[in-house]
């Protein structure tokens, strides 16, 4: 299944539950705070993560694109430092600490690709402002 139908699957699947659980519900729902708990998994299905982003890849996307899988990394962070906590309160481990040093990997590579394209920017004050904006990510 290819990236985009995966998305758009889990998207209509959230969607419904969120309609149906709107359905029931005698208060209106907290929107956006689903995204700092991982989804819960199927009986039998294991959770798995990809390799972080290399410099690489990066270079070939456009700012867009950088600035979107940022936000999506950010969200994943933070998903992740959530799910650190709540394994912390129940005295467990984190299921796959492994995912925490790739996003981690692919933030800083990201800032890297990011701070070379202002570097090689022709105008002085533009590659200055937007050296700036990176550091302050």
């Amino acid at each position: 299944m290819s990236l985009a139908r995966l998305g758009k699957a889990l998207l209509s699947s959230n969607l419904l539950q969120r309609q149906q659980v709107a359905a029931i519900s005698t208060r209106s729902s907290v929107l956006g705070l689903e995204d700092f708990f991982e989804t819960k998994l199927k009986e039998g299905e294991a959770r798995t993560a990809g390799r972080a982003w290399e410099a690489s890849d990066l270079r070939r996307k456009s700012w867009d694109d950088l600035h979107k899988l940022w936000y999506v990394l950010l969200k994943e962070r933070n998903m992740l430092r959530t799910e650190k906590e709540l394994a912390k309160v129940k005295n467990e481990r984190l299921a796959n600490p492994a995912r925490v040093r790739k996003v981690q990997k692919s933030m800083a590579r990201i800032k890297h690709v990011l701070t070379e394209r202002a570097i090689a920017e022709p105008d002085l004050a533009t590659s200055v402002r937007l050296r700036q904006f990176i550091n302050a990510l």
